[in-house]
């Protein structure tokens, strides 16, 4: 088969062909269909971020937002059928035993196996997958539309679901890109007023196809002063991957707001002690997140709820692709086509 291989950390990936893989007794074997590419790719390509790096699979296949169809199955696999559609996330395996598992944050499993970092993912026409954690698909998504929400919409849904957005409140986006764009849809579907912030005018018109109701200017003071103006806002997600994202983001904060992490600089964030006992403000985190996060997913874009804007792109063109991501040029996401017959 042919697959993107990550043979040293650095700018590109090659294009090889290799065996396809053999499923295990627990695995499936997936004809990939299409496959998304995150920014956490080119951060694992790059070596930049050094957990991934540590943990990273030598010639590693990278992608973890996959979609494609089962052509193969183990001898203990009785979930799926041969010719089930499936996505496979993130989270390649968990262990259901340790703390976390067992309350119900599967996403945080300290034996978890990572797709795409620890074990193969979709960057190729053929890839293993545990069959407990590929999630059947809805017959309405075509496998383009499917493949970015397993991650960039599982991702901004906890997130989203983590800050307990509820109906009413003000929630500020800053980053329209292929997260962003997802975050306003979820909290505008979860009857939040969606505020989208971004520097680039086109990635807010994307924000505003797609429900936002109010549009600012991440870089304008004026904006800013604005928002903070209405009182600031209960909720704020930053999808966008610069530490001046966060600093700008706090300051929009009301009292007992809370600052949802999402995107990864690379340097480390700071707050303001006294500004954070002063507001009672909340920073937390957010990982991925867990299969019944993931089902939910594909219920609101099964509903019509959710709409990933995407662009096609064949395998073979992986670099481009990153080299486009590199300089922020990319609205939506970008969905690579990894079978030859698809």
């Amino acid at each position: 088969m042919q697959a993107a291989i990550l043979q040293e950390f650095g700018p590109s990936l090659s294009l090889q062909e290799v065996a396809r893989p053999q499923p295990g007794a627990d695995d499936v074997l997936i004809q990939v269909e299409a496959c998304g590419v995150c920014h956490s790719d080119l951060h694992v390509a790059e070596g930049d971020q050094p957990p991934l790096k540590a943990i990273t699979k030598p010639h590693l296949i990278p992608g973890h937002e996959v979609v494609g169809r089962v052509v193969e199955k183990g001898a203990n696999v009785a979930n799926l059928a041969l010719g089930d559609r499936v996505g496979v996330a993130w989270l390649h395996a968990t262990c259901g035993e340790c703390a976390p598992c067992r309350e119900g944050r599967e996403n945080l499993c300290r034996k978890a196996l990572i797709t795409g970092v620890m074990v193969d993912g979709g960057y190729a026409e053929y890839m293993v997958a545990r069959a407990t954690h590929a999630l059947r698909l809805p017959d309405s998504l075509t496998p383009e539309e499917a493949a970015p929400l397993f991650c960039a919409g599982l991702t901004v849904y906890r997130a989203l679901k983590n800050a307990e957005v509820a109906a009413g409140q003000k929630v500020a986006i800053f980053g329209v890109g292929g997260l962003g764009h997802l975050a306003v849809q979820i909290a505008k579907a979860w009857g939040a007023e969606v505020i989208a912030l971004d520097l680039e005018p086109s990635k807010l018109e994307l924000a505003r196809r797609f429900g936002a109701d109010q549009l600012l200017n991440a870089g304008s003071a004026d904006d800013i002063k604005a928002l903070r103006k209405q009182g600031g806002v209960h909720v704020a997600v930053v999808t966008s991957a610069a530490k001046a994202a966060y600093d700008t983001a706090f300051k929009c904060l009301r009292p007992a707001g809370i600052l949802s992490v999402v995107g990864l600089p690379s340097e480390p964030l700071t707050f303001p002690a006294l500004s954070l006992v002063a507001m009672e403000a909340k920073v937390i985190g957010s990982s991925v997140g867990t299969r019944d996060d993931m089902r939910a997913v594909l219920e609101l874009a099964a509903a019509g709820k959710l709409r990933c804007l995407t662009e096609t792109q064949p395998l073979s063109e992986v670099n481009a692709v990153f080299d486009r991501m590199r300089r922020g040029q990319i609205n939506g996401r970008v969905v690579l086509r990894c079978c030859a017959t698809h």
